[in-house]
């Protein structure tokens, strides 16, 4: 007798299931690039727990002397996940096309990019008891309000400063496209055409202030956010993606499905600044 397997099922009961590591499907992420990955997603689990320490204080001793015992503190951050998810529709024809599932992976690749972007940054605070999909960035409670940056960097100065006086690291400074813009338009001076940040023709890396810029339209128009990449922690899943000919059987259709889960949580909320560009003058 031979063995029902899901290598001689129907399609309905052995579907097809890619698993794509993030890294791979996703390289380009906000989360991944700007955060510090602490845990893996298994399955449907909405929560990771994620640890991190609390430095304790050093200090001088005298020779011979006791030294006190330290006592860093051992915390967690317990990172709520969400799954982002893409259902395509296509007819049997247009899915045997040539190319055609190089073609769709790129585009999924695309809008979960996307979408994790922008949920990594402005996904709304949850209401209690809900405890997912997780704050974005710039929704989270006790990050620095840098302000306006206009006409000059000073502004920008000081809040990088701030955060540095906080313990932080700058590792990236994301911008809208129209804040980049804004910032590459300021001059040297009044009467002068020169810009304070030059042509940048031949940037390899956009860097401000000798941190990297990644210019991003999930960010806010006219804002910026500063990261410190170690201040944030996030658990991140496969990118899973599913084919089937049966959900959508009486239509002769294939059906594309592709889920991500992830979440992010900072850990250090005053290593975080926001801050808006007032574009100048025409």
């Amino acid at each position: 007798m031979v063995a029902i397997t899901t290598l001689n099922s129907a399609g309905a009961w052995s579907p097809v299931v890619n698993s794509v590591a993030p890294q791979d499907a996703i390289p380009d992420s906000l989360v991944l690039r700007t955060s510090t990955v602490a845990g893996a997603v298994e399955g449907d689990a909405v929560a990771v727990h994620c640890q991190y320490v609390d430095d304790a204080t050093a200090g001088f001793v005298a020779e011979g002397a006791a030294i006190d015992e330290a006592a860093p503190s051992l915390s967690e951050a317990v990172v709520f996940t969400g799954k982002i998810a893409q259902l395509l529709r296509l007819s049997r024809e247009q899915f045997n096309q040539p190319n055609a599932s190089e073609l769709l992976a790129t585009s999924v690749a695309r809008a979960v990019t996307k979408a994790g972007d922008l949920a990594y940054l402005q996904q709304a605070k949850p209401t209690s008891p809900a405890v997912t999909p997780p704050a974005g960035l710039l929704n989270t409670t006790g990050i620095v309000n840098g302000g306006a940056v206009a006409g000059d960097l000073d502004v920008l100065v000081d809040t990088l400063a701030t955060v540095a006086s906080n313990g932080g690291s700058p590792s990236h400074i994301l911008l809208s496209p129209t804040a980049w813009a804004s910032l590459r338009k300021f001059k040297i001076g009044t009467d002068f055409n020169s810009t304070l940040l030059g042509t940048g023709a031949t940037d390899a890396v956009p860097y401000l202030l000798d941190v990297p810029v990644v210019v991003s339209s999930a960010v806010p128009a006219n804002a910026g956010v500063i990261v410190d990449q170690t201040a944030i922690v996030s658990a991140v899943g496969n990118v899973m993606v599913a084919t089937s000919d049966q959900v959508y059987f009486g239509s002769d259709s294939v059906a594309v499905r592709c889920t991500w889960r992830f979440g992010a949580a900072v850990v250090k909320p005053n290593r975080i600044a926001k801050f808006t560009v007032t574009p100048p003058a025409a």
